[in-house]
């Protein structure tokens, strides 16, 4: 699995964080070793991501829980559906159930909110990208969420693109310098990393242009403006339309011929896919 190390890192914390010095309701009811098998129950519609990091949640806490899944990452499941089972021992399935079934319902609904984006775009060349805007410590999951819902990454943190925003260039005094600065730090540290400059205005497109940086980010451009930014740099430059855009205004937009929708919202405004657990004891 993709960035595994991190992915486990994050179930140590929520399980700790959970379950603290014991799950006390678990250990006063259910009878030591007690078998059992749970399902996971489907109860809406939805795009469905993170079975592979809940089989990753039950090993990490019991490894003798067997975890099958019957459906895989990406796909459209229905309300109804019971996508993926665990049997073994009842008490370390109720204890996990909570932090199994927190990371599931939040990757699937960032998977269906991507992918519900992504089928409004599909008939133009334009792809939705996501944000730094996801939750701290939940990155990893959150972006490879995104990826199961069809549509794409943009950087994965600070470390690994140059994205010059307005604060950057008030600090660098020009678009000009803030390139340059760019290209100097890549030369100097042996780096080859991206540059996307963020600009305000069509004055501010035509100098960013003039630099041939790989990206150029259109920051709450109206439809007209965007229509003529994509008619001023002519394909010489990828584009990028960003700002507060959503599921009504993404049609519009990818019309204009933009090359990236970047759109926050697919993980700071998570609504979380509905999926239970229901637990059945053995006789």
């Amino acid at each position: 699995m993709k960035y595994q190390n991190e992915i486990d890192q994050i179930i140590k914390t929520a399980l700790i964080e959970d379950i603290g010095d014991g799950d006390i309701t678990t250990l006063a009811t259910v009878t030591f070793n007690k078998k059992g098998i749970a399902e996971f129950l489907v109860k809406e519609d939805g795009i469905i991501a993170g079975l592979e990091v809940v089989e990753r949640v039950f090993k990490l806490y019991d490894s003798e829980l067997q975890f099958r899944k019957y459906v895989d990452d990406g796909l459209n499941v229905k309300k109804g559906d019971i996508i993926a089972g665990v049997s073994g021992n009842s008490a370390s399935i109720l204890t996990t159930e909570r932090t199994a079934l927190n990371l599931l319902q939040r990757m699937s609904g960032i998977a269906t909110s991507a992918f519900n984006l992504a089928e409004k775009v599909k008939h133009t060349k334009a792809q939705v990208i996501d944000t730094r805007k996801t939750i701290p410590g939940l990155r990893v999951i959150d972006k490879l969420a995104v990826t199961y819902g069809a549509c794409k990454n943009h950087r994965m943190g600070l470390y690994d693109m140059f994205l010059i925003k307005d604060n950057h260039i008030a600090a660098a005094g020009s678009i000009t310098a803030a390139v340059e600065s760019c290209r100097k730090f890549n030369k100097d540290k042996g780096l080859n990393a991206k540059i996307e400059v963020e600009v305000a205005t069509l004055e501010q497109l035509r100098e960013a242009l003039s630099l041939s940086p790989d990206i150029i980010m259109l920051d709450n451009f109206s439809i007209d403006r965007m229509i003529k930014a994509v008619e001023i740099v002519n394909g010489a430059v990828k584009l990028e339309a960003s700002g507060n855009i959503n599921f009504n205004t993404i049609r519009s937009i990818a019309e204009t011929g933009v090359d990236y929708i970047s759109v926050g919202a697919i993980t700071h405004s998570v609504k979380a896919l509905d999926v239970s657990l229901n637990l059945h004891m053995d006789s």
